[in-house]
């Protein structure tokens, strides 16, 4: 594990609105690197895991300049468990190689701990990463809506998606802390503040002043 203070990895299912969290934190003045970030990264043109994806599916996954057509990817794995899993074989382990030089890279900093988002921090075997754990939660149906509307996808794709994903009762049991994100802007910045406050606690530092 990275040698800084203390890791926080924010997990949550899909559209419960991690980043949003993560900015929220970042100002408090905390760092954070986003898996999502790095799972893009780690397909891009010139990578291996394109090369293979590309292998696997042929052009139907690839746009006319060479890069992923995620939507296509998308429809192919999230119909069929068994492409999921290969491509997860692909991708997880390089993006973990990667979120481990980023965390890495903070503890040159004075931050006085790091935020790891991810949107399968337990099922990838990230949460090995982080010292605690932070579930963002909002109600599925609302997932289901927000992500349709935000991916511009059907109903019943954005149910595929979230259905895919760990349910909600095992993501609740595995979390350390919660945060409700059923809130208007400025109630969800007093709850990210409650929780910067016992994370510095939990760091050995004072509060923020």
């Amino acid at each position: 594990m990275p040698d800084i203070p203390l890791i926080i990895g924010v997990t949550g299912g899909i559209a419960s609105g991690k980043s949003t969290v993560a900015r929220a934190f970042a100002r408090h003045g905390i760092p954070w690197v986003d898996a999502d970030d790095v799972a893009r990264e780690v397909v891009e043109p010139g990578e291996p895991a394109l090369a293979a994806i590309a292998e696997r599916y042929g052009e139907r996954v690839l746009q006319p300049d060479g890069r992923l057509d995620r939507r296509a990817l998308r429809e192919i794995v999230f119909a069929d468990a068994e492409e999921r899993r290969w491509l997860e074989g692909v991708t997880h382990p390089r993006i973990r190689e990667r979120l481990t030089e980023r965390l890495a890279a903070f503890r040159d900093g004075d931050a006085p701990y790091a935020l790891l988002v991810s949107p399968l921090l337990f099922e990838s075997g990230q949460h090995a990463l982080v010292d605690r754990t932070l579930v963002i939660d909002v109600p599925e149906a609302l997932q289901i809506r927000r992500t349709a509307s935000r991916d511009d996808v059907d109903e019943a794709q954005a149910q595929a998606i979230v259905a895919a994903q760990m349910p909600r009762r095992e993501r609740l049991a595995r979390a350390d802390d919660v945060l409700d994100n059923d809130t208007d802007e400025a109630g969800l910045a007093e709850r990210v503040a409650d929780l910067d406050r016992r994370y510095r606690a939990l760091a050995g530092l004072p509060p923020e002043r």
